[in-house]
């Protein structure tokens, strides 16, 4: 612990030097005569307590006192300061600028002993509650840390199991996922916002769980009303999301059930047009379109990227959101990436939620 003494006078200094040394084993004192060197060094090095008389050239103590509280952590300085004894207006304004307590002249050095050490008891039961609370804080962020990645992980399982019920699409929730992030960024969306959407994205198809295998498996392309039950799976989807008071489960049940929409309203499950989709919707849209294009389906070869870069931009305000199309297109070099990184290699659920919030 250090005590800081500010007094010009030297026998003063030496006396207050010597009652502190005995205060307690580890306390170390430093002493100044001028008190503009004792702010400086207090800037520096923030003291435990300070003893300061108040009837000082240059800098009288209300000055030193009202410096030392606008340092950072200077408010919760313990502060002695030192005055006559008829000095009642002092020591009303000491009071006002945040003495913690008075000593009067001439000084009892039992006394001062004493209010030191009070008052260092009290420094220690401060920093002590510091300390408690910033350990609290970091328990109640690590918590927290431990519940986001479980849910993530919960989220990532449950996409997983929708998508091992059509298998040939492999490692499609990782790359459009990331594909998502990529123009969400690329959009100028917050950071915070973009780490969401990469993780809320592979829940946009979690309702095909609700979808039977005659139809989900068939190995060709589905007749008109069997499109229309596999086009359920938005709304199953949102309904096995909604509800959540999770932010991320929240935004998966929006992606889920807008994800197929277009801008001009031919879209489903529920026609919407322009803006009324929500930009999480319209980011995946083109993501999802992109890779399910470039992938192999039991009904259809993959098309090449750039057959599928030039159905984006044909479909460019009309099928997709003009700027989400642009967003992805301009970080082409990082799309190409992504296809490379994540192939359809058919990895173990554990490996598909290692990839997912790589």
């Amino acid at each position: 612990m250090r005590i800081q003494i500010v007094d010009d006078n030297e026998t003063n200094l030496m006396l207050f030097e010597q009652i502190a040394l005995r205060v307690a084993d580890d306390v170390t004192v430093e002493c100044f005569a001028d008190p503009v060197k004792a702010l400086e060094n207090a800037r520096q090095s923030l003291p435990d307590l300070v003893l300061v008389d108040y009837m000082m050239p240059v800098m009288d103590g209300h000055e030193f006192l009202s410096h030392i509280r606008k340092l950072p952590g200077g408010r919760d300085v313990p502060i002695l300061m030192i005055t006559a004894a008829g000095e009642r207006s002092v020591r009303q304004r000491a009071l006002e600028l945040g003495a913690t307590d008075f000593l009067t002249k001439p000084v009892d050095p039992t006394e001062v002993r004493v209010r030191l050490v009070n008052l260092l008891a009290l420094r220690r039961s401060h920093l002590r509650l510091h300390d408690r609370n910033r350990w609290l804080a970091e328990e109640v962020r690590k918590a927290t840390q431990a519940i986001g990645d479980r849910e993530v992980e919960l989220v990532v399982r449950l996409s997983k199991a929708a998508e091992f019920r059509d298998p040939e699409t492999g490692g499609h929730i990782q790359r459009m996922a990331h594909y998502s992030a990529l123009i969400a960024r690329d959009m100028g969306l917050a950071p915070d916002l973009v780490d969401l959407i990469l993780r809320a994205a592979p829940m946009h198809d979690v309702g095909k769980l609700g979808i039977p295998d005659g139809i989900l498996l068939k190995p060709g392309r589905l007749d008109e009303s069997e499109f229309d039950i596999m086009k359920r799976h938005a709304e199953i989807g949102h309904a096995i999301l909604a509800g959540s008071a999770s932010q991320l489960i929240a935004l998966g049940a929006e992606i889920a059930l807008t994800h197929h929409e277009k801008i001009d309203g031919s879209g489903y499950p529920n026609h919407l047009k322009g803006e009324q989709i929500p930009l999480p919707g319209r980011i995946v849209a083109v993501a999802d379109v992109f890779d399910a294009l470039t992938s192999e389906r039991p009904y259809k070869t993959a098309w090449t990227v750039e057959r599928a870069r030039a159905f984006l931009v044909e479909g460019r305000g009309s099928h997709f959101d003009p700027a989400c199309v642009d967003a992805f297109i301009a970080a082409w070099d990082e799309v190409m990436t992504i296809k490379a990184r994540f192939i359809d290699d058919f990895p173990t659920i554990e490996e598909n939620v290692d990839q997912v919030l790589a």
